[in-house]
C-alpha cells in the first residue's frame, strides 16, 4: 500500500563491522527453524539479536533456499499459510455473527486469493498437485 517503504542499501557487500560467518548465520537459522520459527520471522530475528540486516548478502542464499536445503523448510508457503490462518478466523467470526455480511463478502474474497495462489504453487512445483484448500480441514492446517 504506497511507495514509501524502507529502500535496501546500495553497497551489496557484508557489512565491516559484522564478524559472524557464513556457517554460523546458518547454524543459527538452523537454530531457530528447529525452534517452529517461519522464515520471515527468522529474519526478523537475525536483524533484531544479531544485526545481521540481510542473510543473503552473508551466505548468498535466502533464508528460504538454506532451510529447503536442509529439509527444515515449512510444508505450505508461508503466504499461503497466512491467508488460510485469516480465512479460518473469518470463518469462526461468521459462526457467531452470521448476519456479518461484509465478513462474508471479505471471506470470499480471502478464499479466492487462496485459491490463486495455490494455482500458481502447484504450477511452479511448491505445491503437490493433487493439493486442495478446503474450509472444513482448513483449521488443521493452520493449527
Amino acid at each position: 500500500k504506497g511507495i514509501s517503504s524502507s529502500a535496501l542499501p546500495y553497497r551489496r557487500s557484508v557489512p565491516t563491522w559484522l564478524k559472524l560467518s557464513s556457517d554460523e548465520v546458518k547454524e543459527m537459522i538452523y537454530k531457530l527453524a528447529k525452534k517452529g520459527l517461519k522464515p520471515s520471522e527468522i529474519g526478523v530475528q537475525l536483524r533484531d539479536s544479531s544485526g545481521i540486516a540481510q542473510v543473503r548478502r552473508i551466505t548468498g542464499n535466502k533464508i528460504l533456499r538454506i532451510l529447503k536445503k536442509k529439509g527444515l523448510a515449512p510444508e505450505i508457503p508461508e503466504d499461503l499459510y497466512h491467508l488460510i490462518k485469516k480465512a479460518v478466523a473469518v470463518r469462526k467470526h461468521l459462526e457467531h455473527n452470521r448476519k456479518d455480511r461484509d465478513s462474508k463478502f471479505r471471506l470470499i474474497l480471502i478464499e479466492s486469493r487462496i485459491h490463486r495462489l495455490a494455482r500458481y504453487y502447484k504450477s511452479t512445483g511448491v505445491l503437490a498437485p493433487n493439493w486442495k484448500y478446503e474450509s472444513a480441514t482448513a483449521s488443521a492446517l493452520v493449527a
